[in-house]
């Protein structure tokens, strides 16, 4: 997918600023999931999501639904369940046997 490295250097430019903390950015052929956290500066996550939306939209051409699902994890090891959910995403899709041969796929080091 010829539009998934320049959209994930979209995430590492906003964690390297300190816009957002992603954790885990997942691109499916037709949608994407984040593990993500903000920082507490006063910003609205929906504005911060909706900013980076408009940017990769202008720049990159993606055309994006118009608003998007958030879950708020609570706790630690709620967040590596939903990790193991995202990185199978594409095995429940039958696009690859195993996660790990999934190519799109941005997960820093923790």
């Amino acid at each position: 997918c010829e539009i998934a490295k320049p959209l994930i250097e979209t995430v590492v430019f906003r964690n390297a600023h300190g816009i957002w903390s992603v954790r885990l950015m997942l691109l499916m052929p037709d949608h994407v999931h984040f593990l993500v956290s903000f920082p507490d500066n006063g910003k609205r996550i929906r504005v911060t999501v909706s900013k980076w939306k408009e940017w990769t939209t202008k720049c990159l051409g993606i055309c994006w639904q118009r608003d998007f699902f958030e879950h708020r994890l609570r706790r630690e090891e709620s967040m590596r369940e939903k990790a193991d959910y995202i990185l199978f995403n594409p095995v429940r899709a039958g696009l690859v046997s195993n996660p790990e041969d999934w190519p799109f796929v941005f997960l820093p080091e923790w």
